[in-house]
Order: structure tokens, then C-alpha cells, then sequence
């Protein structure tokens, strides 16, 4: 497979072209969370409660899975653009194994803390094992969920974007389709409730990993994945982490952010916890999509760095930005049309409702901001500048918001927590300008 369209290519064709199968997968990928957290909800609002008490965990674990599958993406497209095979090919059967150690790991660590995880939040002991049938069962799948990312992150790193989106669909599909029958006991199946909800989860993910797998039978990457190219040489570890950690950071910071402000809003009530909750699955839609174009274009930006086409990589960033800011605009505009149904699917509760309507219009001010930094932090993770883009999500998710909230939270109640993320997100932007402005000076001369 000849990779060279990718500094060959007119810039928007291109960046459409690597980025639209991603937009479709993450789309569905976000439409999946939203239905999953839509049949646990009928279960009833405490088993939404303690779903989003989960979820944060959850979140982390993918995003370790999708942070180090970066570093890996980032090295491959990098080598690939450089004509180093030999080292893509390591990086690539490398990352693969490693992926697996980390999945092992963080099964062991989640499945035994999670009891104590719960605690911290609610002492309904309920609640808490509604959120233990769940999590208990989903983590099961740790390994299948961390090989999975990282082959998704190889094909990206090669350009293969269709046969990435087949996959991811076929996975959500099959979570989709799975979710009412093992919740609810439809077609035979018996009826398992939140623990349903977790097998659909963990089958569906495994079906993506199969198809892959599949995948790389029927039609074979430019990359090799013959264990003679296993290496644990100190140069590829360090590329592969000093990328991989940041990206996982970054990705893991929203896992801290919810965690922190689920804590300052359980003093109000456990109806606050439940509409933060129902934001972050639904603001995916609208983030996951965006990152869709961020998918497309690392392999992109990598890969023309690599070659010396410094120029094409500052065009790149700019298209990017205009996309993503589009898809951040359709955000606030879904946000003020139908806020009530959107905040519907998780909860028929009306004073639930109304809390979740007033949070959304408070938060999506701040979506076009966020534009921005997304962005930026996506290109400096493709040009290997995995520090700079932690330092742009550390501001993002930690350093402003969390101290606004709590503050905010003093003088305005439960509200004051949804104000922060404007603020956030409007500060963050500036700095993740200046910080790309710094390094394209420096670098892309």
C-alpha cells in the first residue's frame, strides 16, 4: 500500500476523505452511549445513577487504551513518512503486546477496587451494587477493549479509515441490538438488568476486535506484525511513551473531572450527579465526532512531519479547525433547540428535566472555545509533542475547571458548578493558541 497520498493529496479532499469514516464511527460510537445509558435508565433513575458513578472508571481505562494507542499511531504514520518500515513494523507488534499487559493490570485493579471507588461518592448500598453488577462484569473485558484501540490506532496510522469505521460499527451494532434483549430478557434471553447492560458492552467490543483481526487477514497493512519484530529497545520505548503517557493523561483527565465534580454535586443532591452524568453522554455526540477529525488528521500531520512537508502540516491544522469548529456550533445549536428531549432519554423524572435543560444551556456556551484546544492538543500528539498537549488538557479538565466549580459552587449552589466549564474552556482556548503559536515557530520553520 502506497502511503504517499497522504503528501500528495489536495489538503481538504484529504483531510475529508481520512476523517469522514472516523466522524460516522465516532457518531455511532456516541449514539451507542447515549442508547446503552437509555436502557439502563429504564431500569430505573438509580440504575442511571449508579452507571454514572461507573462511568468515570470506565472512562480511564479507555482512555490508557487510546492514549497509548496514539503513542503508537503517532510512531508508525512518523516511520512510514521517514521510509523507516523496520521501525514501524517494531512499534506496531509492540505496542500490540504491551497493550495487552495493560489490559491484564487494569482488570485486576479495577475489578477490586471499585467497591471502595463507589464509597467515596454514595453510602446507598444499592447503588452501590447496581454500580458493581455493572462494572464488575464490563471489566472482565479489559484485554479485548485495550487490543481492540490499538489496532484501531494502527489502521488510522496507515490510512486505512474505512476498514476502522466497518469495525467500530460492527462492535456498536452489536452492543446496540444485545442491550434491550440481556437487560430486559427478550427472545429467550434471561432477564440480567445492569449486568446485561455490561455483557452487550464487553460483546460488542470483542466483535470489533474480531473484526480486525479479520481484517488484517483479508487484506494485510503495510506494517508487519511477525514476532521477530517485538523490541524492547530503549528508543522505541521512549517514543512510544512519551507520547502514549501524555495522550493517556489527557484522555483520563475528564475521568478526574467528573469524579471531582460528581463529589461537589452529590452535597446537593443525587439528581445533579445523575444530569452531569446524562452531559457526558451526551456532549460524546458532539466531542467524539469533533475528535473524529482529530483521528483522521494525526496520521496526516505525522506523517507529512515526518517527510519534511511542514508546510502541509500547518494547513492541516488550520482545515481541522474550521471543521471542528463547525461540528462544535451544531453542538450549541442542539443544545437550545431540544434540550428537553435530549435530557429525556436518561430521566421522566420533570424536576430532573429542568435541571438538566439549565445545565446544558450553561455548558454549551463554552463548545465553539473548545474548538481550539481540541485541536491543538490532537497536532501536538501527531508531531510528538505529547507534554505540550497534556499541559493544554491539564488547564482544560483540572487547573481552572475543578477550582472554578468548587468556588462557583459557594456563591451560586449546584449551578456554579455547570458555569465553570465556559470559563474553562474559554481560558484554555486562549492559552492552546499561544502554546501552538510557540512551538510552530520553533518546529514547522
Amino acid at each position: 500500500m502506497d502511503n504517499n497520498f497522504m503528501k500528495e493529496k489536495k489538503i481538504l479532499p484529504l483531510v475529508i476523505s481520512m476523517s469522514l469514516p472516523m466522524v460516522v464511527s465516532m457518531a455511532v460510537n456516541s449514539l451507542y452511549n447515549i442508547v446503552d445509558s437509555y436502557f439502563v435508565a429504564k431500569i430505573s433513575e438509580d440504575a442511571m445513577t449508579a452507571l454514572s458513578l461507573v462511568y468515570p472508571v470506565q472512562s480511564l481505562m479507555t482512555a490508557i487504551a487510546v492514549g497509548f494507542g496514539i503513542g503508537m499511531n503517532a510512531r508508525i504514520a512518523y516511520c512510514l513518512g521517514a521510509g523507516r518500515k523496520k521501525e514501524a513494523d517494531e512499534a506496531a507488534v509492540t505496542g500490540l503486546l504491551l497493550s495487552a499487559v495493560h489490559g491484564v493490570l487494569l482488570m485486576i485493579i479495577c475489578i477490586f477496587g471499585m467497591r471502595w471507588f463507589l464509597s467515596l461518592y454514595t453510602d446507598n448500598e444499592e447503588l452501590i451494587e447496581m454500580g458493581l453488577a455493572y462494572a464488575n462484569r464490563a471489566f472482565l473485558f479489559s484485554v479485548v477493549i485495550m487490543l481492540g484501540i490499538s489496532l484501531e490506532k494502527v489502521f488510522q496510522a496507515v490510512g486505512r479509515m474505512n476498514s476502522t469505521m466497518v469495525c467500530m460499527l460492527l462492535g456498536f451494532i452489536t452492543n446496540i441490538v444485545l442491550d434491550p434483549i440481556m437487560i430486559f430478557g427478550l427472545l429467550g434471553c434471561p432477564k440480567m438488568g445492569m449486568s446485561g447492560a455490561a455483557y452487550a458492552t464487553g460483546i460488542g467490543q470483542s466483535v470489533t476486535l474480531l473484526a480486525y483481526v479479520a481484517a488484517l487477514i483479508i487484506s494485510p497493512l503495510p506494517v508487519s506484525f511477525s514476532k521477530r519484530n517485538i523490541s524492547f529497545n530503549k528508543e522505541l520505548m521512549k517514543k512510544l511513551y512519551l507520547v502514549g503517557i501524555p495522550a493517556s493523561l489527557n484522555m483520563a483527565l475528564p475521568s478526574v473531572l467528573i469524579s471531582s465534580l460528581n463529589g461537589i454535586l452529590a452535597a446537593f443532591s443525587d439528581k445533579y450527579v445523575l444530569v452531569l452524568g446524562a452531559y457526558y453522554k451526551l456532549q460524546t455526540f458532539i466531542y467524539l465526532s469533533a475528535n473524529g477529525i482529530i483521528q483522521g488528521i494525526r496520521p496526516l500531520v505525522s506523517f507529512n512531519y515526518g517527510a519534511g512537508e511542514n508546510g502541509r502540516v500547518r494547513k492541516i491544522f488550520n482545515t481541522s479547525l474550521a471543521l471542528t469548529s463547525g461540528i462544535m456550533a451544531l453542538g450549541v445549536a442542539l443544545s437550545f433547540i431540544i434540550p428537553d428531549k435530549m435530557i429525556g432519554l436518561f430521566t421522566e423524572n420533570p424536576d430532573t428535566v429542568q435541571i438538566g435543560v439549565k445545565a446544558l444551556h450553561i455548558i454549551c456556551t463554552g463548545f465553539i472555545f473548545s474548538a481550539m484546544s481540541v485541536t491543538c492538543c490532537g497536532v501536538l500528539e501527531a508531531l510528538g509533542k505529547g507534554l505540550e498537549s497534556l499541559i493544554i488538557s491539564f488547564s482544560r479538565y483540572a487547573m481552572i475547571i475543578i477550582p472554578a466549580a468548587y468556588v462557583l459552587s459557594k456563591i451560586m449552589g449546584a449551578q456554579g458548578v455547570f458555569f465553570a466549564f465556559p470559563v474553562a474552556e474559554g481560558l484554555t482556548a486562549v492559552a492552546s493558541f499561544f502554546i501552538y503559536q510557540r512551538l510552530r515557530k520553533k518546529e514547522l520553520k
